[in-house]
C-alpha cells in the first residue's frame, strides 16, 4: 500500500471537475467515465465516488458551474450604474460574449442531450434562465408577456449557435452582435 498523499495533493472537487469539464469538452458525454478522470488525475476512481456518487452528477457539477459563471455575469451588469436599456443591452451582449468566448462549456450547458443527465442539467438551465427572465423583465419599462423574453433569449441562443465553431471569439463578431443586439432591444420595446 502506497503512502497517504500530502495534503497538498489531497484530491478535491475542484480538481476533479475541472479534469472532467476538460475531458466533456474533448469527448462526448458517453466516452468520457470515471475511471479515465481517475488515471489523468493520478487517483484510483473510488475517490472520485467519495465526491459524486456517477459520471451524470459529475456532468452536472461542471454545468452547475459555468451556469454560476453566466449568472454572475448577469448579476454584474445589474448592479452597474448604467441605465436600464443600457443594462439590458449588456446583458445580452455579455450572454453572447459568454457563448463564444467559451464556446465548449456552451455546448454542454445548452446543446447536449442525453437521458442521463438532462433532468439534473435542467435544473441549473431553469434557475439561470429565471435569473435572465427577470432581469430582463426588471429592466424593461413596461412588462413584457413570458413568450417576448424567450423570443429574445432564442435570439440571443441562436447567434451564439450559427457562429459557434465559425468564430474563435467574441470579438471576432463584436459589430454583428451589437446590431443583433440592438434589433433585439428595438423588439422588446415596440412589443
Amino acid at each position: 500500500m502506497s503512502p497517504r498523499k500530502p495534503a497538498s495533493e489531497e484530491l478535491t472537487r475542484e480538481m476533479i471537475l475541472k479534469e472532467a469539464r476538460l475531458q466533456f469538452i474533448e469527448k462526448d458525454f458517453q466516452k468520457v467515465s470515471m475511471r479515465n478522470i481517475a488515471k489523468q488525475l493520478g487517483c484510483s476512481h473510488g475517490a472520485i465516488y467519495y465526491h459524486f456518487k456517477n459520471k451524470a452528477e459529475l456532468f452536472n457539477g461542471v454545468v452547475e458551474e459555468d451556469f454560476a459563471r453566466l449568472n454572475q455575469l448577469i448579476e454584474n451588469v445589474v448592479e452597474g450604474n448604467e441605465d436600464d436599456e443600457s443594462k439590458l443591452t449588456s446583458i445580452f451582449l455579455r450572454f453572447i460574449e459568454f457563448g463564444l468566448d467559451h464556446q465548449s462549456q456552451y455546448e454542454i450547458m445548452f446543446m447536449t442531450r442525453n437521458s442521463e443527465v438532462d433532468s439534473l442539467n435542467q435544473q441549473a438551465a431553469y434557475m439561470s434562465y429565471q435569473k435572465f427572465a427577470q432581469s430582463v423583465q426588471t429592466l424593461c419599462r413596461k412588462r413584457l408577456a413570458i413568450k417576448d423574453v424567450w423570443s429574445a433569449f432564442i435570439a440571443l441562443h441562436g447567434f451564439v449557435s450559427y457562429y459557434r465553431g465559425y468564430v474563435t471569439r467574441y470579438e471576432d463578431v463584436k459589430v454583428t452582435a451589437e446590431g443583433h443586439v440592438k434589433f433585439i432591444v428595438k423588439g422588446l420595446k415596440s412589443s
